[in-house]
C-alpha cells in the first residue's frame, strides 16, 4: 500500500512503507560505554484533564517501556525533560514517578538515574537558599529510592543566582551531601529558554570555566556530566579537561555518534532522549563497539542521525511529541496522547516525516500497525489516502 504524506503547503507525496523491521534482539550487556535512554511518560487517555491540569499518567504503559529499554541492556534516566519536566509533569507527577520506576529497576536489575530539580517552586522571585532546598527535597526522594541522582539545571537557580559563585555555592552544597556520586546535567537554552546563562554567564567558555570548577572542587562526589548544547566541538573539549574518573554523558541529539565513537583522546558515554525510539538499534550499535567494531557502529548509528535532527528540529523542546508519536506507532502504547495536550505541538507534516524517516530505518517492530496507525492519523486529518 502507497500512503500520501502531506508536507508544507498542503501537497501530498506517495510513500511506501517497508513490510520488515530491522531486525533486532536483546543481547549481552553493554560493556565498552554508559549508555541511558531519558524515557517519555505515557498519559493516561482517559483522564478528564485539560492542559493545566496535573498529569495523568498511564502507570502499566509507562513502567512496560522501561522494562522494553531495560531489555535491550539501556539504562534508564528517569524523570528527565524528556518525561516533560516542567512540560505537563509536575514535582507531585515526577517523584512517584521516580519511586515506581526505581522499584521496577531493583526488581528487573536494571540501572536507573533519576532527575533531581526544583520544579516543586511556584513561579517568582526565589532566594538561592529556598532553590537549595527544594534541590534537598528532590535529592532525598531519588537517594531514599535507590537511583543515581542527575542534578538537572534549575530554572529557579537561573533567575536567583547573581554571580557564578552562587552556583559553586549551590552546587558545592549539594555535591557535599550527596550519597553517591551524581551525575551533573547542563541543558542548553535550546531545549529550555529559562536557562539562558546558567553556570552566571551566556558566554559559553565563562561558563564552562564555572562548570569545571564546581567539579574540580568535589571530584570524588561526581560521576559524570551530561552536556545538552548541540555543539560537539565543545563537548569534546569539555571532556578533555574533566578531572580523571568523571565521564562524559552526551546529550548532543545532533552528534551522538561520532561522540559516542570518540577519539584516540577519549569517548563520551551517552544520555540522550532520541534513545527513546532508537532503544534496541542503539543498543545493538553499542555491542559492535564493545567487540572494537568502530565502522559496525556508525554503520548502524550514522543513518539515525537524520531522524533525530528532524525531531530535534528548533523549538527543540517540543521533541518529546515525536518521540511519543514513535512510541505509539512502534506499538509501545496504544494511542497519541501526552500530558499538558503536547500531541499538538508539533505539525502534521512534520510527524509525517518522522514516520517516513523511522520507517525507513525499520524501527517499527510491526511496520503493518505502523502504517495502519499513521493511515487513520492522516485521515482523521483529512489527508486522504
Amino acid at each position: 500500500m502507497t500512503l500520501r504524506l502531506p508536507g508544507p503547503g498542503g501537497a501530498t507525496r506517495p510513500y511506501e512503507p517497508r513490510t520488515e523491521p530491522l531486525s533486532l534482539t536483546t543481547g549481552a550487556p553493554l560493556t565498552s560505554r554508559v549508555v541511558f535512554s531519558a524515557a517519555h511518560v505515557v498519559a493516561d487517555p482517559y483522564a478528564d484533564v485539560s492542559p493545566d491540569s496535573p498529569a495523568a499518567v498511564d502507570w502499566d504503559a509507562t513502567l512496560a517501556f522501561r522494562r522494553h529499554l531495560w531489555s535491550h541492556g539501556l539504562g534508564v534516566a528517569e524523570a528527565m525533560d524528556t518525561a516533560q519536566r516542567g512540560m505537563g509533569l509536575d514535582w507531585a507527577g515526577a517523584a512517584e514517578l521516580i519511586r515506581r520506576s526505581a522499584a521496577e529497576a531493583q526488581a528487573v536489575g536494571g540501572r536507573i538515574a533519576c532527575g533531581v530539580g526544583t520544579d516543586q517552586l511556584a513561579p517568582g522571585d526565589r532566594t538561592t537558599a529556598e532553590v537549595r532546598t527544594a534541590y534537598e527535597e528532590q535529592l532525598a526522594v531519588c537517594e531514599e529510592s535507590g537511583a543515581q541522582a542527575i542534578l538537572m539545571a534549575s530554572r529557579a537557580l537561573c533567575a536567583a543566582a547573581k554571580s557564578p559563585d552562587d552556583y559553586l555555592d549551590v552546587y558545592g552544597h549539594l555535591l557535599r551531601q550527596a550519597r553517591e556520586p551524581v551525575i551533573l546535567h547542563w541543558l542548553g537554552p535550546m531545549f529550555d529558554p529559562a536557562l539562558e546563562g546558567y553556570w552566571g554567564s551566556s558566554d559559553l567558555d565563562a561558563a564552562t570555566r564555572t562548570f569545571l570548577d564546581v567539579i574540580a572542587a568535589h571530584p570524588d562526589k561526581v560521576d559524570g556530566i551530561k552536556v545538552s548544547l548541540l555543539d560537539a566541538q565543545r563537548e569534546i573539549d569539555l571532556r578533555r579537561r574533566l578531572p580523571d574518573g568523571v565521564r562524559c554523558y552526551t546529550g548532543d541529539d545532533f552528534n551522538y555518534p561520532e561522540l559516542i565513537a570518540g577519539d584516540d583522546r577519549g569517548f563520551s558515554h551517552a544520555l540522550l532522549g532520541i534513545f527513546d525510539p532508537l532503544g534496541p538499534l542503539a543498543a545493538e550499535a553499542v555491542r559492535r563497539l564493545d567487540t572494537g567494531d568502530t565502522e559496525g557502529f556508525r554503520a548502524l548509528l550514522d543513518p539515525t542521525v537524520d531522524l533525530s535532527r528532524h525531531l530535534f528540529q528548533a523549538p527543540t523542546r517540543y521533541y518529546k511529541t515525536g518521540v511519543v508519536f514513535l512510541a505509539w506507532l512502534a506499538g509501545h502504547q496504544s494511542h497519541f496522547t501526552m500530558v499538558g495536550g503536547l500531541q499538538s505541538a508539533r505539525s502534521l507534516p512534520h510527524l509525517a516525516r518522522a514516520y517516513e524517516l523511522a520507517d525507513g530505518l525499520g524501527l517499527f517492530p510491526d511496520p503493518a500497525l505502523a502504517e495502519s496507525r499513521m493511515k487513520h492519523l492522516l485521515s482523521v486529518q483529512g489527508v486522504a489516502q
